[in-house]
């Protein structure tokens, strides 16, 4: 049976100083909206409310499904407000920057800086049809926004839900990591009968399994899935189904002649199914999106051309295309 999903607060909803302007998004674990505090400042705020624990029929109040499920939902909740807490501390340019986090209505709410631009995943939907993402923004993307993640690492944090849709550039080309995932990780940690919030094709295999083997190593696998779905239009295969049978193909066979072999092969590094054969820490890629990379095979061109109109050609079509 489906979970239900939960209703959102209404437009006009007074939330302590702030008012709801409108529902942003909303998934399993959480609702975001759009709200102005007392000044008429754009803010974004996040609010705890996981579908399989907790539900919202009618008022504001958030109340448990079932009576074992109180106590998941508090263990929740309590995650989320130390995160919140861990975040408020972290002050960068190139991590959400939560501005307040408070209870109310029987749950949690995460107050953060409302960010203007388009989403990574948008930049590469309108890139893919002219040949992909550019190298240099690829590079400058990423090597700004594993500036904010290291400073993640150094608070004992972990993102783990990195991909292009967690990743806003600004109109100014600055980019911004969004909606961390530690506190939902820790409650399937926790709690192994929850369903994990994880995205395939981003997530690495390790967080399918045992959570003491994550580290910032699992982020990596993030990075690299994201700088891959940038050149390939779409994530590579989901990393369980990799470890089983791995069908990824080097990215050089087809993009050779767009993007320089040393971009490529640290791509290739970063999602590794072997954690330990992944780069290790953030500086490690920093160190190599800053080097010049080699020109790209242009020899090469028109046959990578025809293999990647036959995939265009013979890909199944996904919800939404003709």
């Amino acid at each position: 049976m489906a979970t239900p999903s939960n209703q959102p607060l209404s437009r006009g909803f007074q939330l302590q100083n702030y008012t709801i302007a409108k529902l942003l998004s909303a998934g399993g674990f959480s609702i975001v909206y759009l709200a102005h505090d007392e000044n008429d400042y754009p803010v974004a705020i996040k609010e705890y409310l996981p579908n399989s624990l907790a539900l919202r029929k009618e008022g504001v109040a958030v109340q448990a499904t079932s009576d074992e499920n109180i106590a998941l939902f508090r263990h929740g909740l309590k995650c989320f407000f130390e995160e919140g807490k861990t975040l408020a501390r972290i002050q960068h340019p190139n991590i959400v920057r939560v501005l307040n986090f408070f209870r109310a209505n029987e749950t949690v709410y995460m107050v953060m800086e409302y960010e203007r631009g388009r989403t990574l995943q948008k930049e590469i939907q309108l890139n893919h049809e002219r040949e992909g993402v550019d190298e240099k923004l690829i590079r400058s993307v990423f090597y700004n926004l594993l500036n904010g993640l290291r400073e993640v690492h150094l608070n004992k944090l972990l993102h783990l839900d990195i991909k292009p849709a967690n990743i806003y550039i600004r109109k100014d080309g600055s980019p911004v990591l969004l909606d961390f995932g530690s506190a939902r990780q820790t409650l399937t940690t926790e709690h192994s009968r929850l369903t994990p919030m994880y995205t395939p094709g981003f997530a690495a295999p390790e967080q399918y399994r045992r959570k003491d083997q994550l580290g910032p190593w699992t982020d990596i696998y993030g990075v690299g899935a994201s700088m891959f779905a940038c050149i390939a239009g779409t994530a590579p295969q989901a990393s369980d189904a990799r470890e089983k049978e791995d069908k990824v193909q080097r990215l050089e066979l087809l993009y050779g002649d767009r993007y320089s072999p040393e971009l490529l092969n640290l791509i290739h590094q970063c999602i590794s199914v072997d954690p330990t054969q992944r780069p290790q820490s953030v500086l490690q890629i920093q160190k190599a999106l800053l080097e010049t990379g080699s020109p790209p095979n242009k020899k090469s061109n028109l046959l990578n051309s025809i293999k990647r109109k036959w995939q265009d050609i013979t890909r199944p079509k996904r919800k939404g295309e003709e």
